[in-house]
């Protein structure tokens, strides 16, 4: 399972009535394995997950383990807000077929941290990645990490979302010896950092083909071209990334005005946008749309 290079995370398309919009889905899943990605991340923080049902999330990963074949992975996400939940998530989406788990642990104490971890490796899954997610501190300790890489043998990838992201991504590399995969997820306004740091996977949402050239231009030894590229969707970068509910509304947007998604419908509660986040919104992909035809 190769998962070098851009693994993109899925928003969830609503239909008008509210539904999951299963056209919507297959169509982005389809462009984004055009361009070029190496998997898919759902459902995740950026699918909504948290206010979708347990079959909307298994309708979810359904689709997109049909449109990503045997040439594309899908990582599960199994975020949920109980140990119990999240348990059944994995066993679920695992006997589905995915190879790879994404877990969200809250950081009560090492121990019950590492009981949870302990139990899913006991289910033998291909990969376990490990989202460290702390929008306001370094998350994990980097010692628990270095226990939980030595005593789970599944746990194969970190998903580091921290602050500041670039230090950990080197004392990460540095602790395992560069065997434990990086991936970097929030912190993709520092991408360019992110590769100089070799971490080994970015997880995004949507923009895949400029992604995708980033990357490949940036391992071909093309850093510069690599830099150019990526500082021309820093603007956008920099407003949609300021927080959570706002890349939701901005991304959802986006796959509306290029006619992949039926509605941009998003679920409450959400942080509801106003007259000026609407005019930045539509100036800002009609300058994705400038970037991408220029590829």
């Amino acid at each position: 399972m190769d998962l070098k290079g851009i693994v993109t995370v899925i928003n969830t398309p609503f239909d008008h009535s509210g539904g999951i919009d299963k056209d919507g889905l297959r169509k982005h899943l389809r462009y984004a394995i055009n361009s070029g990605v190496k998997g898919f991340l759902i459902p995740a923080m950026a699918s909504e997950v948290l206010k979708l049902s347990e079959s909307e999330k298994e309708l979810l990963v359904k689709i997109a383990l049909e449109e990503a074949g045997t040439d594309v992975a899908v990582i599960a996400g199994t975020s949920a807000y109980t140990r119990k939940e999240r348990y059944e998530n994995f066993v679920k989406f695992q006997a589905m077929g995915c190879r790879a788990l994404l877990v969200n642990i809250p950081f009560v104490s090492a121990d019950e941290y590492l009981d949870e971890v302990k139990q899913l490796d006991q289910l033998s899954p291909e990969m376990i990645v490990i989202q460290d997610w702390d929008a306001g501190g370094y998350g994990l300790p980097l010692d628990f990490i270095g226990q939980l890489y030595r005593e789970i043998e599944s746990f194969k990838m970190l998903k580091v979302e921290v602050v500041p992201a670039g230090k950990k991504y080197t004392d990460v590399k540095m602790l395992t010896k560069g065997k434990l995969l990086l991936a970097g997820g929030w912190a993709v306004g520092q991408m360019i950092e992110g590769l100089e740091r070799g971490v080994d996977c970015f997880m995004p949402t949507a923009m895949h083909e400029i992604y995708v050239r980033i990357y490949t231009l940036f391992q071909e030894g093309h850093k510069t071209a690599a830099r150019e590229l990526f500082e021309r969707i820093l603007p956008i970068l920099s407003y949609s990334n300021q927080h959570l509910d706002i890349s939701i509304h901005f991304f959802k947007e986006m796959m509306y005005s290029l006619g992949i998604y039926e509605t941009n419908m998003v679920r409450e509660p959400i942080i509801a946008l106003d007259a000026i986040n609407h005019k930045i919104t539509d100036e800002l992909i009609e300058r994705y749309k400038v970037i991408r035809d220029s590829l």
